[in-house]
């Protein structure tokens, strides 16, 4: 995985919300898959730790964080 990984937020119909960091890049084709229609109904998401099966149908809105971590206080 790429240094540039960043934390993102995936909500699902039902409340549901899985929280996954994932590169750039991966993070770039879960957009497009999104924006697809015809695409597979199911994504594999690589995270920094494991790979997720997302069904694309059931996803209301993928949030990106854009603030830098930070350490401390």
């Amino acid at each position: 995985m790429s240094d540039d990984v960043r934390k993102i937020d995936i909500a699902f119909h039902g409340g549901h919300i899985l929280s996954a960091r994932v590169a750039g890049e991966d993070f770039q084709k879960l957009r497009a898959a999104l924006g697809d229609e015809r695409a597979d109904r199911w994504f594999e998401l690589r995270t920094q730790d494991s790979e997720i099966s997302v069904d694309l149908s059931k996803v209301v809105y993928v949030r990106l964080d854009a603030d830098a971590q930070h350490v401390g206080f």
